[in-house]
């Protein structure tokens, strides 16, 4: 039953990935009108940066799918975590009420790598 959640789990925060980076190429989720000034201005001065949103987009859409994926899903969490870093820095400093969902994506994160912890391990062992 743990592994059915997990999975079920893994495949809602992937698609939320894939989505999110997808709209980083096409553009197609508007922004929220309560939008922070902050954000909406380090946004832009990212987008100037012209290499900067396609390469977290398409460690996003290549994470996600990487974490469906069974068998990738601990390579899919080495892709994902310097971007959910990145969204996480960005929530605290800049707009904290979305701080509860970055805490589920984080948790869901967790979990992932707490289950894959063997194969992480070789990193970080002499």
């Amino acid at each position: 039953m743990k592994k059915k959640i997990l999975f079920v789990l893994c495949v809602l925060v992937g698609l939320v990935f894939i989505n999110a980076g997808l709209d980083k190429y096409l553009h197609y989720m508007p922004l929220p009108k309560d939008m922070p000034e902050k954000m909406v201005k380090t946004g832009m001065a990212f987008m100037e940066i012209g290499w900067l949103m396609p390469l977290v987009g398409a460690a996003e859409i290549i994470g996600g799918i990487l974490l469906i994926l069974p068998r990738t899903r601990a390579l899919g969490v080495v892709v994902l975590v310097p971007v959910l870093t990145g969204i996480l820095l960005a929530t605290i400093s800049m707009s904290p009420s979305g701080l509860p969902i970055v805490l589920v994506l984080i948790a869901v994160i967790g979990w992932v790598v707490w289950e894959n912890r063997a194969k992480y391990l070789p990193l970080i062992s002499k």
